[in-house]
């Protein structure tokens, strides 16, 4: 997946892929992808509505990451 590419990961707290590369931005020192998460999701709020994006921001998440 291209980094530049964006779409909607939560749609209930309208969070794009961007969003959540801006939020790993803010803060690089994380132990973990789930630590990461933990950080994204007071940033950006996303997985707090329904949690039905939980699994797709971890895949974000990971993604970003390895990169």
């Amino acid at each position: 997946m291209d980094m530049h590419e964006n779409y909607m990961v939560c749609n209930c707290k309208q969070v794009s892929y961007t969003d959540i590369a801006d939020a790993l931005d803010t803060n690089q020192n994380f132990k973990d992808v789930l630590d990461a998460f933990e950080s994204v999701k007071e940033v950006t709020h996303c997985s707090t509505g329904c949690g039905g994006c939980h699994d797709k921001v971890l895949g974000v998440i990971s993604d970003i990451m390895m990169k």
